[in-house]
């Protein structure tokens, strides 16, 4: 039963914040790109202040799935890297913490261009 609760918190929470993204996207003038941008660094922000990690923790997948978890495991990263490698972390903490996402991001992008062809205008 804890497993069905974890799967209904996840799902609720990742389905808020992409809830809240596509009101983003169908009320204002912000494109995808833009709100894309503004997930990624809302996520590092609530982690710089110590917020996303304890929220997180509570609500599983649906925090670190979505695009805030990607800017959260960026600042996450940049902190080991800090307290591993002093001031140089700064510049590579990102990268190690979020290669496999950003690995991940550039295989499915590549995939992508081979079945989807753009819109001729």
């Amino acid at each position: 039963m804890e497993l069905f609760f974890a799967l209904v918190k996840a799902f609720l929470v990742g389905g808020a914040i992409c809830f809240l993204s596509q009101l983003l996207l169908d009320y204002t003038k912000l494109t995808m790109g833009r709100i894309l941008v503004l997930l990624v660094v809302l996520g590092a922000a609530l982690g710089a202040v110590g917020f996303y990690e304890p929220f997180a923790a509570w609500a599983g997948a649906g925090a670190t799935v979505p695009l805030t978890g990607f800017g959260f495991a960026m600042v996450r990263g940049v902190r080991e890297a800090i307290q591993k490698d002093g001031w140089l972390g700064i510049l590579t903490g990102a990268f190690t913490a979020a290669s496999a996402g950003v690995g991940a991001a550039v295989l499915c992008g590549l995939l992508a261009s081979f079945f989807f062809k753009p819109k001729e205008r």
